[in-house]
């Protein structure tokens, strides 16, 4: 009898236990959190130091959710969750000042208290306002046109003790996108909605999103430091062959391809950059000279004498490029209007041409070359192919190329890849040079 009882009491004490389990799991308190400020904001373009005011009246605003699918990215890092700006939201090429307006009501739990995070992505640069009051932003607004630096740093506000108190407030921020992003599909304001929070969560969050944008350009600095290393290994052969161009050559070629990667992780870990810097020195100086220096050292390494005209050709070329990529109006003064719209497009159909020419050059060097040297070019082929790969990556997207990946979540390129493959190929091929001179220096007279 007692066997037959225990079974039910059994059951009935399980029952009891799970109940109180659940009457449990219901007295939950959230402590340490954060919220997205999705919205929907209001939104305005233009710009007057009055939207700061919480009294003003926005009810004519029109609304700007800011809310993104989970898995959406900015297809360069892997930021997320990201929404596109206000050129798909009803805005299409309009650049300049908008604003951005949200009331909202916040409680801390009883001790803590709020911090701001700020939007992660924006195009160009901002400030955040917490009642009025001016907490920050990214970038210079303190000239006639605001300064931009790049579109993702990580930014924590500490907001005033009143308001960090809780309670009901109203942020705004005022956004100024420059004219280099022109008809972008996409661009325009916040990309990442800003965040509220109790201080200690705000905190963690900060520090992994720069954790994201450290991992995200790291991947930059080791092709850097590579192409850096093969440049001095290419050097290091120099003496055993001072006749020899090719080595003078590549360590440029690897030197410029060092400095045009590595700038990546410099202009978006640190402030210091601007947008006009970047593609003064990179895109107008050192890329130029990097496709152009390419172009010798192949050229040299395989000793290809004809066509004579090809080492004007490339420097022409290399001019005419870096030409096109200066000539943007707003390049030395951000108020500058740009060109009307088809002298602009006749300037891109220019820089694309130029690329193309590059690339028909890079084509016939390496087609001459292994024709001359046979097996030796051969054995240069894959080095080249890979190099190829990292000057063209862009061309290779017309033929449906997948240009990046994001494995962990962390944005790697194809040129990344490649560059990384170009260097270690590079070194075996110096490494057998290397070999080949010493076994000349071996040889008895």
């Amino acid at each position: 009898m007692r066997r037959r009882l225990s079974l039910p009491i059994c059951l009935l004490l399980l029952l009891t236990a799970w109940a109180g389990a659940a009457d449990a799991s219901d007295a939950v308190t959230l402590g340490r959190a954060v919220v997205n400020l999705d919205g929907p904001w209001k939104f305005h373009i233009g710009d007057d130091p009055r939207w700061a005011d919480p009294g003003f009246d926005d009810s004519a605003w029109e609304d700007m959710d800011l809310s993104a699918p989970p898995d959406a990215n900015d297809g360069d890092v892997g930021i997320t969750p990201y929404t596109s700006g206000w050129a798909s939201k009803g805005h299409p090429g309009y650049d300049g000042y908008a604003w951005y307006r949200l009331r909202v009501t916040v409680t801390p739990p009883p001790g803590e208290t709020l911090a701001l995070l700020g939007p992660w992505d924006v195009d160009s640069s901002y400030q955040v306002y917490a009642d009025g009051h001016l907490l920050g932003g990214v970038g210079d607004f303190s000239g006639t046109t605001p300064t931009a630096h790049g579109t993702h740093y990580p930014r924590r506000f500490e907001l005033p003790p009143d308001l960090a108190k809780g309670g009901t407030h109203t942020l705004a921020i005022r956004v100024w996108m420059g004219p280099w992003n022109g008809n972008a599909p996409g661009v325009g304001g916040i990309h990442v909605a800003p965040a509220i929070g109790t201080s200690e969560a705000i905190d963690a969050r900060y520090h992994m999103q720069w954790l994201k944008i450290v991992e995200g350009y790291a991947v930059d600095v080791a092709p850097a430091t590579m192409m850096l290393l093969t440049a001095i290994m290419a050097l290091c052969l120099w003496p055993l062959a001072r006749a020899d161009k090719a080595y003078t050559w590549l360590a440029a070629a690897l030197l410029c391809s060092a400095l045009q990667r590595g700038n990546q992780a410099f202009f978006f870990w640190f402030q210091v950059e601007t947008i006009q810097g970047f593609v003064i020195f990179i895109l107008g100086m050192i890329a130029p000279c990097a496709l152009g220096a390419w172009m010798m050292a192949w050229r040299a390494w395989f000793k290809l004498d004809t066509p004579r005209w090809l080492p004007k050709a490339v420097a022409a070329l290399a001019g005419i490029y870096a030409l096109s990529q200066l000539a943007r109006p707003w390049l030395f003064h951000a108020s500058f209007a740009s060109f009307p719209p088809p002298w602009s497009q006749a300037l891109g159909y220019l820089r694309s041409g130029v690329h193309w020419a590059f690339l028909l050059s890079y084509v016939l060097i390496a087609y001459l070359g292994i024709r001359r040297s046979g097996r030796e070019g051969w054995y240069a082929l894959p080095a080249v192919l890979a190099q190829g790969v990292v000057l063209f990556s862009g061309e290779l997207s017309l033929l449906h190329v997948p240009g990046i990946w994001f494995p962990f979540g962390v944005g790697v390129s194809l040129s990344e890849y490649a560059a990384v493959v170009a260097c270690l190929l590079l070194s075996g091929l110096l490494l057998r040079r290397l070999w080949s001179h010493a076994g000349v220096r071996r040889t008895p007279i």
